[in-house]
């Protein structure tokens, strides 16, 4: 998992020492290569400790370990272009506001895939696959994506349902076991409503998959499999537009890896599809 992706996800959740050792990491990383720990410590202003907590938040041993991840994202950023984004302002042409979406679009979609692994993704297709039933929850902006999610799954005939109306989310709930599944989308982790659903189905032994962003949070901790999407510096205040390609992203992966993993869900797709066109023309 690229260390760069780990420190921008958890940019918003970091002390002042922190986020210290993650602008400098993330402006200066080259230098990081012919520094000790008590030297970083002092170009980043911050103690040596901080460093050395600053190495284990992002799941490394130590600041050993954390250099030669970084020196690995180096070599690899060195054969890839750079992308060329910057922000959008009210006096773009709408050709270059297209231009910078597509860039930072491009980007979200490279960072989500470098934030999750693909134990990750076997983990994930392997509890949906077992699910006797499956409840999709999220509320707000999320919502859109745990509907298209269950539409994606009832085309494979998979049971599954979507809700945003938490009583009714509690009511199906109740009926679930540790053979159903909870889906639950948020990207804070901290929606309050979200929380308490995710708690009912801990409580009833049912296994939940979240996709929420990188990072300790309510939701991660409690989840039994996580999906990671990327948090970036939306083009339009509270659009969740990168957010929302990020959850589009780990669907779609999610989808076409369960549908490519069963002959018999290939065919009730294509059948799905064909009753749509029909539907749609007819």
């Amino acid at each position: 998992m690229s260390t760069f992706v780990k420190i921008k996800a958890l940019k918003p959740s970091l002390s002042s020492s922190e986020a210290k050792l993650a602008d400098f990491t993330l402006n200066s990383g080259a230098k990081i290569r012919a520094l000790s720990s008590v030297e970083l410590a002092k170009h980043a202003g911050v103690s040596q400790s901080s460093v050395v907590k600053f190495a284990q938040k992002l799941g490394y041993k130590g600041f050993p370990a954390f250099k030669l991840a970084v020196i690995d994202d180096l070599n690899l950023q060195a054969k890839q272009p750079e992308p060329v984004h910057s922000h959008i302002i009210h006096t773009d042409p709408i050709d270059l506001i297209a231009q910078k979406l597509l860039s930072h679009q491009q980007s979200i979609l490279s960072e989500t895939h470098k934030l999750n692994d693909v134990k990750q993704f076997e983990s994930a297709i392997s509890v949906i696959k077992a699910a006797r039933k499956i409840l999709l929850y999220a509320v707000g902006g999320s919502f859109t994506m745990a509907q298209d999610f269950a539409l994606k799954l009832q085309k494979l005939g998979l049971p599954a349902i979507a809700q945003t109306d938490e009583l009714s989310a509690a009511s199906y709930i109740a009926t679930m076991g540790k053979d159903d599944l909870l889906i639950a989308i948020s990207d804070s982790g901290l929606s309050k409503s979200v929380l308490r659903v995710a708690r009912q189905a801990k409580n009833n032994n049912s296994p939940i998959l979240c996709l929420s962003r990188y990072g300790v949070n309510p939701l991660n901790e409690m989840a039994s499999i996580n999906l990671y999407n990327v948090i970036g510096e939306e083009p339009v205040r509270h659009a969740s537009m990168l957010t929302r390609i990020s959850q589009s992203y780990l669907i779609d992966v999610l989808f076409v890896a369960l549908t490519q993993s069963n002959l018999r869900w290939q065919k009730r797709a294509e059948r799905a599809n064909e009753h749509m066109y029909d539907i749609r023309h007819n």
